[in-house]
């Protein structure tokens, strides 16, 4: 059976039809959990066992606690969130601290919670199924990862939000079932200090990424910001020809 990713978010924003990333993986994994959980319906939601998170920023958790307070009391087990554990010590010390939103971990009690905190360490994998899932090096303005998923009939990586890696391009060179490579490319070049700033990719960082690669995957572009996608778009294509990059669109399944 093929594992299915549905593209639930993928937008550098909100706004249009715009929902922030997130990424489901068959019915029961999610990617990030930005605005684009909201797309799903309660029935969907209830199957969601697992969230793995590439960094703590906003957009790409604040789906999250919804999610645990429209379903929580319905489940049997707990949601389990995956991440690196600077980025678990973050969504604990700031989203789920009785302050901005309540500890779910504590609800109904410690011993019976709605969810669970579980540390995924680089260079580890979880397995879930025929799924195996490695966080991979990223470098952003906050600990954050990208993840390798593999399967038995291929790979998939999902970059999260990043700029320029050296470590990351070695974990995806290193992959040689690569099929498809979901990689952010938020601002146009006119707005490259915003990019450095920030740490995110624009399209002349992004060739300089691609052209590093030994591997030849579709490439996906993700994250690109609202108002500026045409743009962006342009702008790689005329500077990664030989790739073809396609922007990625909510509600696309890819299979692997």
């Amino acid at each position: 059976m093929s594992t299915k990713l549905t593209i639930l978010g993928c937008s550098g924003g909100i706004g249009s039809g715009r929902h922030t990333t997130c990424l489901k993986v068959d019915d029961d994994v999610l990617i990030d959990a930005g605005t684009g959980v909201t797309t799903l319906d309660f029935e969907q939601l209830l199957k969601i066992d697992h969230v793995l998170i590439t960094h703590a920023h906003l957009d790409h958790v604040l789906g999250l606690p919804l999610l645990l307070d429209s379903v929580g009391d319905l489940r049997d087990t707990p949601v389990v969130v995956y991440a690196l554990p600077e980025v678990l010590n973050v969504l604990s010390a700031h989203l789920f601290n009785w302050h901005l939103w309540p500890d779910f971990r504590e609800i109904p009690s410690i011993d019976q919670p709605w969810l669970r905190f579980q540390p995924i360490m680089a260079g580890s994998s979880l397995t879930l199924g025929q799924r195996r899932f490695t966080p991979l090096p990223a470098h952003h303005v906050v600990p954050a990862c990208g993840y390798h998923l593999a399967t038995p009939t291929g790979s998939l990586v999902f970059s999260g939000d990043t700029t320029h890696s050296d470590a990351f391009i070695a974990a995806v060179n290193a992959i040689p079932d690569l099929r498809h490579l979901i990689i952010e490319t938020s601002f146009e070049n006119a707005l490259v200090e915003v990019a450095r700033a920030s740490c995110h990719h624009w399209p002349d960082s992004l060739a300089a990424e691609l052209g590093a690669l030994t591997v030849e995957p579709e490439v996906w572009i993700t994250h690109l910001k609202p108002g500026n996608e045409t743009a962006i778009m342009i702008e790689l294509s005329d500077t990664v020809p030989g790739w073809k990059p396609k922007a990625l669109i909510q509600g696309q399944v890819i299979e692997l």
